[in-house]
C-alpha cells in the first residue's frame, strides 16, 4: 500500500475523532496512513483551517472522508485543495454555492435526532442524551452510544448560518454513502446531495453514525475511492 493515498477522516458535530476508531483499525490493517484529527467546531473557517493544517502534513495525495458536518468542512475547501485526490461523504452535508446549513435544515420539520437541540449561553449547540442514544446513534449499542454522547463536541450555532462558497465537490471526484435509516439528516436529502454532485453512491441501512455501526461498509467505500484515485493518477 506504499503507493496508496493518505486518508484524513473528519468527524461531524456532536462527535469527535474517536468515532472513527473501528474504521481506522481496518484501514491501518490494510496498510493505509490514516489520521482523524479533532476539529474545534467554533466556526466553519476554523474547522477548514484545521483541515488545511492536517492536509499540509500529508506526504502525497489524500482522500478526505467527512461525516455529517465534516462534509461541510471538506466541501468548504473550495477550489484550493492541492493535496486532495477525492472526497468521500458518509451521510454528510454536500452544500452548493450560496447555501447554508441553517437554511437547509429550516426547509422541513426537525428530524428526531435534532428535536431537542439546545444552545448554551456561549452560543454552542448540544444534543440531548435521549435524542443522541435513541435517534442520532440508533443502531449503536446503547452503552457505547451513551459514551459517544458524553464526549460530544458541540457546534457553534454561527456555523449554521455560514454561506457556502464554490464547493470542492465541483472539481474533485466524489463518493457518497447514504444512511437510509438516518434520523439526523433525511436520507432523501443525502440522496439529493449525492445526485447533484455526481457521486459514486452506495446506500446502507444505517443510522446517522454509519462509521460506528457499519465500519466495514465505510472502509469498503473509502478504499474504493483510494484505489480509483491511484488508477486515475
Amino acid at each position: 500500500m506504499n503507493n496508496s493515498p493518505n486518508i484524513v477522516l473528519i468527524h461531524g458535530a456532536w462527535a469527535e475523532g474517536s468515532c472513527w476508531s473501528a474504521v481506522i483499525e481496518r484501514l491501518q490493517a490494510d496498510g493505509y496512513h490514516v489520521i482523524a484529527p479533532q476539529f474545534p467546531m467554533t466556526a466553519l473557517e476554523d474547522d477548514v483551517a484545521r483541515l488545511r493544517q492536517v492536509l499540509d502534513l500529508q506526504d502525497g495525495p489524500t482522500i478526505v472522508v467527512g461525516h455529517s458536518y465534516g462534509g461541510q468542512i471538506m466541501t468548504a475547501l473550495g477550489t484550493d485543495a492541492p493535496n486532495v485526490a477525492g472526497l468521500v461523504y458518509i451521510a454528510g452535508f454536500g452544500l452548493d454555492e450560496g447555501e447554508s446549513l441553517g437554511a437547509l435544515l429550516a426547509q422541513g420539520p426537525k428530524t428526531p435526532a435534532l428535536v431537542h437541540l439546545f444552545t448554551d449561553p456561549q452560543g454552542f449547540t448540544w444534543l440531548s442524551e435521549d435524542d443522541f442514544v435513541l435517534h442520532f446513534a440508533a443502531d449503536v449499542d446503547p452503552v457505547q452510544a451513551r459514551v459517544m454522547f458524553a464526549v460530544q463536541q458541540p457546534l457553534a450555532g454561527s456555523a449554521l448560518n455560514t454561506v457556502m462558497g464554490v464547493p470542492a465537490w465541483k472539481s474533485l471526484p466524489t463518493w457518497y454513502m447514504v444512511a437510509s435509516d438516518d434520523e439526523a439528516i433525511p436520507p432523501d436529502a443525502e440522496r439529493r446531495f449525492a445526485q447533484r454532485m455526481g457521486a459514486t453512491t452506495v446506500e446502507v441501512a444505517a443510522s446517522h453514525v454509519a462509521m460506528v455501526s457499519h465500519p466495514n461498509d465505510v472502509v469498503m467505500l473509502t478504499e474504493t475511492a483510494a484505489e480509483a484515485c491511484v488508477v486515475a493518477s
